[in-house]
C-alpha cells in the first residue's frame, strides 16, 4: 500500500470533488477530510487531496474551492474497491448535516455529479457508475 503522499499513477483512480453551496474553502476542506478519513479504512491504494497545481488556473476562487475539496483514490487490483468506496461515499454524504454536498466522481472519462436528488435517484445514479466500471465475472 502507498503512503498517501505518494504521487499516484492516474490509472484506476478515482477522483472525488466535494462542494456545497454557500460553504467557505475551511467547511469544504473539513467535509472533504472526514470522508477522507472514511476512505482510509477501506481497501484502497491511497485515499490523497488533489494539488490542484496542473488543474486551476490561479486566481480563480471557485475552482479553488473545487481542488480544495478533491480527492484521489487508488482503487488497486480489487474488484470490489469501487464498489466499496462509492457505497462510503453514499453513506458519508446520506449522514451530511444541514444541506448535503454536491459530489462529482470521475473515473477515466466517466463522471457523475450527484447535488440535489431524492436518496433513490442518488442510489440509482451511483449503481449504474458502478455497473459501467464493473468487470464480468465468471
Amino acid at each position: 500500500m502507498e503512503p498517501p503522499d505518494v504521487e499516484p499513477p492516474m490509472e484506476n483512480t478515482l477522483r472525488i470533488d466535494v462542494t456545497q453551496e454557500g460553504a467557505d474553502p475551511e467547511e469544504i476542506a473539513e467535509l472533504t477530510e472526514f470522508l477522507r478519513q472514511e476512505l482510509l479504512q477501506l481497501d484502497v491504494d491511497y485515499v490523497r487531496p488533489v494539488t490542484g497545481e496542473e488543474e486551476a488556473p490561479p486566481g480563480t476562487r471557485a475552482l479553488d474551492i473545487l481542488v480544495i475539496g478533491g480527492l484521489l483514490v487508488g482503487l488497486g487490483k480489487s474488484a470490489a474497491a469501487l464498489s466499496q468506496i462509492v457505497n462510503a461515499v453514499r453513506e458519508w454524504r446520506s449522514r451530511s448535516h444541514g444541506s448535503r454536498p454536491t459530489l462529482r466522481l470521475k473515473l477515466d472519462d466517466d463522471e457523475i455529479e450527484i447535488s440535489e436528488a431524492t436518496t433513490e435517484q442518488v442510489e440509482e445514479a451511483f449503481n449504474r457508475f458502478i455497473e459501467r466500471h464493473s468487470t464480468i465475472e465468471a
